[in-house]
């Protein structure tokens, strides 16, 4: 037992890599509380699920424009000067929201301009803290090190929304936002104490000389092209379903906030859960070939809690599909991160994250449309079918080059 929970918990015997978890889990919940109290004032704001999916389209579209010059950014300068100058703007981005909330003074626009700055500003932050992660640990923990950054950010989601929901009770949104902001302090520090990760200075040339290495890297390795495809779909067609979890708690359940935190609690201990399954997994073959299968999986979970509609059912529907999703992406990204050198790990990693949270906008604008022409839980339906056949579809070529074989 004490073997296993060793190799579980590998990463944790780096200082550096324990010290930028911390802040970095501290962070995410401090977000996820803000993203809950968010959620749901615009919701009742403006009683549309459009509105949810125009929101969350903005914040994540920064990522379209400038996510690949963010990785341009991580291989020539110091990554942790980039994130340390990212958790300045969206300190300030939440605190600003916060008095105007508590003001009374808070408006929808105000809180999509609000998004789409903090997109900016994760749009540099996110290479550069993907980039920096390895530096701090052994090449041969580095899996261990990117499935327990996916428990600190899945943890923070389970945490997050149930202290949202007694702040919210309690203080008011306002508070939401708040605690938001005083918890990028603790990445702050964090950054400041760090002893590892120096910046590697290799990139040289011009940035668009930088870009395109970075372009022809990805284009030249046919595996990296199929996981940074597979991202995208997965990204575009699987977040709506966290994205509309607040319509489910509304309009299908007829709960309020308190509900809608129990929903996205449920999917977060699911995804803790598979993130741990998967820090064990040590250096388990065919890495691609288990993600590919459990992206399927989720794509069938999601068509089932669409057709839910006992409360229980849903629950244990979204706690396997947290589990399943996390489980797919912690792979994909540790499969990026061991088949790319350090001198270009920026520039691939954004190139990923551009697939990765590039869909997320997408996902959310595409499905908050079509949820004005038809039901919110149709949309996922349709979701989860086009995950399954794009799953069937890769698995059954199984190209000796491509993503099932890594």
């Amino acid at each position: 037992m004490r073997e296993r929970l060793t190799r579980i918990f590998k990463a944790f015997t780096y200082p550096d890599f324990r010290l930028l978890w911390a802040g970095a889990f501290t962070s995410s919940v401090g977000t996820w509380m803000q993203t809950v109290a968010q959620n749901w004032l615009v919701l009742t704001m403006t009683g549309s699920a459009s509105w949810l999916g125009f929101a969350a389209f903005l914040q994540e579209t920064p990522f379209l424009l400038f996510s690949l010059f963010g990785g341009v950014l991580a291989d020539r300068m110091d990554r942790r000067r980039i994130l340390l100058l990212s958790q300045v703007v969206q300190l300030s981005s939440a605190f600003l929201l916060a008095g105007l909330i508590f003001t009374d003074q808070i408006q929808v626009w105000m809180i999509l301009v609000a998004a789409a700055v903090v997109g900016f500003a994760q749009s540099f932050g996110g290479p550069a803290y993907q980039a920096l992660v390895p530096t701090l640990v052994d090449k041969e923990d580095l899996p261990n090190a990117v499935a327990l950054n996916s428990i600190q950010f899945n943890l923070a989601r389970v945490i997050g929304p149930v202290l949202a929901g007694i702040a919210f009770y309690k203080l008011g949104a306002a508070a939401c936002f708040g605690l938001n902001g005083l918890s990028f302090l603790a990445v702050i520090v964090a950054l400041l104490l760090l002893k590892r990760g120096a910046p590697t200075g290799a990139a040289s040339g011009s940035v668009f000389q930088n870009l395109r290495a970075g372009l022809v890297a990805v284009r030249d390795a046919r595996g990296l092209r199929g996981l940074i495809g597979l991202s995208f779909v997965g990204s575009f067609c699987a977040f709506p379903l966290v994205t509309f979890l607040p319509v489910f708690a509304k309009d299908v359940f007829g709960q309020d906030a308190k509900g809608y935190s129990a929903l996205l609690a449920a999917f977060g201990i699911g995804a803790v859960c598979g993130a741990i399954g998967t820090a064990g997994f040590g250096h388990v073959k065919r890495r691609g070939a288990l993600a590919v299968t459990m992206q399927m999986t989720f794509g069938a979970l999601a068509v089932g809690f669409a057709l839910s509609r006992v409360p229980w059912i849903s629950y244990v529907l979204l706690f396997f599909a947290g589990a399943a999703i996390v489980i797919v992406f912690a792979m994909f990204m540790t499969l990026v991160q061991q088949n790319v050198d350090d001198a270009m790990r920026g520039r691939v990693v954004s190139v990923y994250s551009l697939a990765f949270r590039g869909g997320m906008p997408l996902g959310n604008l595409t499905a908050g449309f079509l949820a004005t022409l038809m039901p919110a839980p149709w949309v996922l339906v349709g979701n989860g079918t086009l995950i399954v056949l794009v799953g069937l579809t890769v698995l059954l070529r199984n190209n000796p080059e491509g993503v099932a074989s890594l």
